[in-house]
């Protein structure tokens, strides 16, 4: 809901919990007035009335309170837009008008201010989606002459005056994404974001900052940015102790585009909330959020799947597939995934990439024929790709070398042996069209997992006007292929991969289907890992593997069946092991395993997220609720001493009702109290429990 002033120069956005708004000065200054709990139009039209501080020496009134500072004139932070022409740098703009239109569904009013400088308009678009606030910019260079965005940030955040801030962020690397660290922010800058190509594995584009809050208590603010190329988001307490966050496409203020007159360019979109339910209660808006706005088709629960990566690596044939889809479709399984080395030369990590169709030797009918008997065992079929690659030993690179980012007179530097399409270019854009509809209309094919195993290091383009461009337009480029893939093949559906967790993010959220949370498929490792995600994202896109122990992959851990599974019940469950070397024992306790998780797949997949404890040692566990049902898993760790488990009281759940355990029978009235061990008794080492809850 938005209200707007009679004098048309206070607005107020609404949601169930909280308010955002702004005010226009007669000076044209965009000014922040509140973001928290929610007001009445009354009380936002009484902020816009208290003066700016007075004059201070060396400082500026306008840092730390307007809405998206520019460069030029009197500021001294970071500036949300930095723009350049001939004659000169920076922006001087006066307001032009505001509207308020409600989307094609009919919900969330978005409010729009536009503002001009000597030609370019400059429209500031925000939205409120139940209480998390969607933020973007676009910017029109109606004059005459071109208009260099040095700098083009989505949103400046703005947080109220208080002490002793702290900032929650994700980081890590390959194989240890998503690990969550809270520290006091200090004054100055602190600065995250990724210079690779893509969103990255070393930070999520999030953040959040409290002073005070526990995991069900407190208030929170959260921003998380939709984009998967290179980003930055700042995080300045300022000298006055204000708190600004700006956050936006590229890594740096060298330049992101240059518009010439009659172009425009829209920023991603940089959302934000605020709650007071603790960071529980925040993740919890997120992943509405995302289930509502974000993530397509989030009401249609994702299947049970299987994949060959880590059971045959690149030593496929068809024989050995249907082999794998028997012993999948045995254990209930539901989509049965082909992985790398299906295609061209592809019998290792040094040929094929960019030859987008089935290795004769391996398939000499084409997929088809595996992907009939896959349908015919009952499950869905679905294939390895990563378009934005290419092999310098394969037929793309020998036809067309010059299609790879690079820097003339250089090495062409290759990382896992491939380099990375230029997909700025419009040529390649078709040809990847080309062969991957090629490819989805040749075979009854309903999956996609889509990697991107490398970063950018030769970002050049020899004989490009303004070759820094590609940064921008390779992932727009990127979305704008998705999209059409999409729309041509609506039964298709897709995985976000970038060798594990790293490119996660709104953006490519809002064109996939799920990601690929991280190549380490170690179930204790995974605990950190899927305690961090679900910070920002829900259960619904975060894939969880139960593969082969030892862990053939990273640590030789050795782990029960049982840890395996329930870790990676908390979130989209797939397989990965080698089923043919899995005794008749272990395919029988997978079996009740998948089905007990296809019982608790609503839950998990559409419920709401408590963190009951956190994975630091000890016992572990998540809860989720939907109606009248939960369900907990959870997971021990390690036990020293003979120290009993420690007893966990769930959440969200009605105090006034009664609940009977599924799996012992007991009714609890109230608040439930999960006794020592669990019903089902946890003790040792890496043991793990699930259990279920309903209202009766």
């Amino acid at each position: 809901m938005v209200d707007i002033a009679e004098n048309g120069r206070t607005w107020l956005l609404s949601g169930p919990a909280s308010s955002y708004a702004l005010h226009l000065t007669e000076a044209h200054e965009l000014l922040h007035l509140h973001w928290g709990p929610r007001i009445t139009l009354p009380d936002a039209e009484a902020l816009a009335l208290s003066p700016l501080p007075g004059y201070r020496p060396f400082e500026s009134p306008l840092d730390g309170r307007e809405e998206y500072p520019v460069e030029g004139g009197p500021r001294f932070v970071r500036p949300a837009l930095s723009v350049r022409t001939g004659e000169r740098r920076g922006t001087e703009w006066r307001f032009v008008s505001y509207e308020c239109e409600r989307d094609e569904a009919g919900e969330g009013a978005e409010l729009r201010l536009r503002f001009d400088d000597d030609g370019l308009a400059v429209t500031l678009h925000y939205r409120m989606r139940g209480d998390v606030v969607e933020r973007r910019v676009t910017l029109d260079n109606g004059g005459q002459t071109r208009v260099e965005l040095l700098r083009a940030d989505a949103a400046a955040w703005t947080l109220p005056d208080r002490d002793g801030w702290r900032l929650s962020q994700l980081h890590g690397r390959w194989a240890a994404e998503s690990l969550l660290t809270r520290a006091p922010l200090t004054h100055g800058e602190k600065v995250i974001g990724s210079r690779r190509g893509h969103t990255g594995h070393q930070h999520l584009p999030w953040v959040a900052l409290d002073t005070d809050a526990t995991e069900e208590h407190g208030e929170v603010y959260g921003c998380a940015l939709g984009w998967s190329g290179s980003w930055r988001i700042a995080v300045a307490q300022l000298p006055d102790a204000r708190v600004q966050i700006t956050g936006g496409a590229g890594h740096d203020d060298s330049g992101l585009l240059l518009l010439e007159p009659g172009e425009s360019y829209t920023t991603p979109v940089f959302a934000g909330l605020w709650s007071d339910g603790g960071f529980g209660g925040a993740s919890r808006t997120w992943h509405a959020y995302q289930r509502a706005h974000v993530i397509p088709d989030a009401d249609r629960d994702r299947p049970v799947l299987f994949n060959s990566w880590e059971a045959t690596f690149f030593d496929i044939s068809e024989e050995q597939q249907a082999a794998l889809a028997r012993r999948a479709a045995g254990i209930g399984v539901e989509l049965f995934v082909v992985d790398d080395g299906w295609f061209g030369a592809r019998t290792s990590d040094r040929a094929g990439l960019g030859d987008w169709t089935p290795n004769p030797d391996r398939f000499p009918h084409g997929l088809k024929p595996l992907a009939d008997q896959v349908h015919g065992l009952g499950m869905r079929f679905g294939v390895w790709v990563e378009p934005e690659m290419v092999n310098p030993d394969s037929d793309l690179y020998r036809a067309h070398p010059d299609w790879v980012q690079h820097q003339r007179g250089r090495r062409r530097t290759e990382l896992r042996n491939q380099l990375v399409l230029n997909l700025a270019r419009e040529d390649v854009q078709e040809y990847l069209w080309e062969r991957l509809d090629a490819l989805l209309s040749g075979a009854p094919i309903d999956y996609v997992k889509w990697d991107f195993n490398r970063c950018f290091t030769d970002a050049g383009w020899p004989g490009e006007p303004y070759p820094q461009r590609l940064w921008v337009d390779h992932v727009r480029a990127l979305y704008a292929l998705l999209d059409r893939l999409r729309a041509a093949h609506p039964h298709v559906a897709f995985e976000s991969c970038s060798g594990g967790g790293g490119r996660i993010d709104l953006g490519v959220l809002s064109r996939t289907d799920q990601v690929w949370t991280s190549d380490n498929t170690d179930p204790l490792d995974r605990l950190a890992i899927q305690h961090g995600f679900s910070q920002i994202h829900p259960a619904r896109v975060m894939a969880a593997w139960v593969t082969d122990s030892p862990n053939n992959q990273l640590n030789g851990r050795t782990s029960s069946l049982r840890f395996r599974f329930v870790s990676s019940m908390a979130g989209v469950l797939g397989i990965g092991g080698d089923l043919t070397a899995w005794s008749e024992e272990e395919l029988a306790e997978a079996r009740e395993w998948v089905a007990l998780y296809k019982e608790i797949r609503p839950l998990v997949q559409r419920g709401e997220l408590y963190r009951l404890r956190p994975p630091t040692g000890g016992l572990s566990a998540v809860q989720y609720v939907l109606g009248d049902e939960t369900v907990v898993l959870a997971c021990l760790q390690a036990q020293s001493y003979g120290e009993p488990v420690p007893r966990v009281r769930l959440r969200g759940l009605d105090p006034t009702a009664s609940y009977e355990c599924r799996e012992t029978g007991e009714v609890h009235r109230g608040a439930v109290l999960l006794h020592h061990g669990l019903p089902t008794g946890l003790r040792g080492d890496l043991d793990a429990a699930v259990v279920r809850m309903c209202r009766i």
